[in-house]
């Protein structure tokens, strides 16, 4: 397994509307070729096609009344006959139903024995061909109907991993890491690494898969009453990560739902494969990141680490992921906006290490410090690594001298 860093090239684009572009596109070049063939009877053939394409659809959805109205319509729709109707029948379907019988009856419309013998024909090799599923969806339409509609099975998972978690875990983290640092020491990022390995196999223990990640200890409980359950536990955990005899910390965990996937995939009764598993793993991915880049509670506390299955041999792929992950991290947040703040930060021995600066709160570099690296303190518990876009922005502008 190695680590994904660059996810684009793995994670599945929602689909664009190309394939409804090119039918379109091919529908109007293959009527200007009936016209050029025989424009003489070009209008009459393709009424009549429309007409007959009306009634076979409208057929169809009479049998599919039948079966909801016959067995399900107490238990599906509680007797009412309206709801049936409409998870049948299509709203242009109808429409076109109604149009063809007012031109039967209203417009003087009438049609040859011949022609009701095409109808009736065209209706049956229809209704043939559909029973026999031979006009059924494609499997990529049904699997885009399904990610459209929100259907999928990684849907359900990762909302329910964000409401029933990370939507209250994730917002209070940064206080836990703040009670941490205070008395521990301070972790190489203050996000919550979650780790999505795409065969979706979940061990007990990060330890299981690589020995330079050791547990270290627990972040301060999150207490809270929910479902039922009072004074329910969430904890998160720290893990030390070593490589070339050099530490980081963070905390760190695997997605739990994936389990749910991989269990799935074991039990025939689900009808989940291995490849069916791997797709939704990644569509699972995708809509967690989604949905949690839009939760303004939950941005910038959290880091999703995408981990392939494609095992390489090496006993510590994992160390080596998360760690470039945390580089990563530390590249994408650290502006070092030393040069831009050697003239403008200046001591205030009244208030301490801090001072205010044009409302903004300021570190107060001081001369006899143990590093030649100037460091930058916030007196709010809120981490520079989980606020990079407020911290950069003010460093980088030009007219907040004073």
């Amino acid at each position: 397994m190695t680590g994904v860093m660059g996810e684009d090239g793995l994670v599945p684009r929602e689909r664009s509307s190309l394939p409804v572009l090119c039918a379109a596109g091919l529908g109007l070049l293959m009527l200007l070729i009936a016209w050029l063939l025989d424009a003489d009877k070009f209008s009459e053939r393709v009424g009549m096609i429309v007409f007959c394409i009306t009634v076979e659809v409208f057929i169809h959805g009479v049998c599919l009344f039948a079966e909801e109205w016959l067995f399900h319509s107490r238990q599906r729709y509680h007797g009412r006959t309206n709801d049936i109707f409409k998870a049948c029948f299509r709203t242009h379907v109808v429409l076109g139903m109604f149009a063809v019988f007012l031109m039967l009856k209203l417009g003087g419309v009438s049609f040859s024995r011949e022609q009701w013998s095409t109808v009736v024909l065209m209706c049956a090799v229809y209704l043939i061909l559909k029973s026999l599923r031979v006009l059924s969806p494609a499997p990529v339409e049904i699997s885009e109907i399904c990610e459209m509609k929100k259907m999928n099975v990684a849907h359900g998972l990762a909302w329910s991993f964000y409401i029933g978690y990370l939507k209250f875990v994730l917002p209070d983290l940064q206080n836990k890491v703040s009670q941490y640092s205070s008395t521990r020491g301070k972790l190489s990022s203050p996000r919550l690494h979650i780790l999505l390995p795409l065969n979706a196999k979940v061990p007990t223990k990060p330890e299981e898969e690589d020995t330079n990640v050791a547990f270290h200890e627990n972040l301060p409980e999150l207490v809270r009453d929910q479902a039922g359950v009072r004074k329910r536990s969430y904890k998160n955990s720290v893990y030390k990560i070593t490589q070339d005899n050099e530490t980081f910390s963070c905390v760190l965990e695997y997605a739990t739902p994936l389990l749910t996937l991989y269990q799935m995939s074991h039990e025939s009764r689900a009808g989940f494969g291995e490849r069916e598993r791997k797709q939704q793993v990644l569509l699972f991915y995708r809509t967690l990141s989604q949905i949690l880049e839009d939760s303004l509670e939950c941005r910038n506390h959290y880091r999703l680490v995408l981990l392939n299955d494609e095992h390489t041999g090496d006993p510590h792929y994992l160390s080596r992921e998360i760690i470039q992950h945390l580089k990563q991290q530390d590249g994408e947040i650290h502006m070092d906006p030393i040069q831009e703040l050697t003239n403008e930060v200046h001591a205030v021995p009244e208030e301490g290490p801090i001072g205010r600066f044009n409302g903004a709160q300021r570190a107060i570099f001081l001369e006899d410090s143990m590093s030649s690296d100037p460091t930058l303190m916030f007196s709010q518990p809120n981490s520079l690594r989980s606020e990079p876009v407020e911290t950069t922005d003010y460093f980088n502008q030009p007219n907040t001298r004073k």
